[in-house]
């Protein structure tokens, strides 16, 4: 599987923005897919999860109720929308893909293909 993030751009704080993961390659419905984020200077922090079938997904705390995870397995495509951002949303956006189906996973070592991230820049 290969992964292509894109979407990202510099919004305003309070707009929405939506992310988009196209994975190419072998079929990626089995997999749990993830969104990671990093910021200048900080480690690579967990955003949020999906499962295989989409029915379940996990998100951060400091996420939870602005960000939402969905994928379309007939376009091997996966989504994040985000809402309200902030100005500490600011940071690359990574997709991933878990080798095994579990959105509680989130740590990076859990997952073992990578996008090329996506640069997502949110001013005040």
């Amino acid at each position: 599987v290969q992964l292509q993030a894109s979407g990202g751009g510099l919004v305003q704080a309070g707009a929405p923005l939506r992310l988009s993961c196209a994975a190419s390659g072998r079929t990626f419905s089995s997999n749990t897919m993830g969104w990671f984020r990093q910021a200048p200077g900080k480690e690579r922090e967990f955003v949020a999860a999906i499962s295989w079938s989409g029915r379940i997904t996990y998100y951060a705390d400091s996420v939870k109720g602005r960000f939402t995870i969905s994928r379309d397995n007939a376009r091997n495509t996966v989504y994040l929308q985000m809402n309200s951002l902030k100005p500490e949303d600011t940071a690359v956006y990574y997709c991933a893909a878990a080798p095994i189906d579990n959105p509680q996973v989130v740590v990076t070592t859990g997952y073992s293909v990578w996008g090329q991230g996506t640069q997502v820049t949110v001013s005040s």
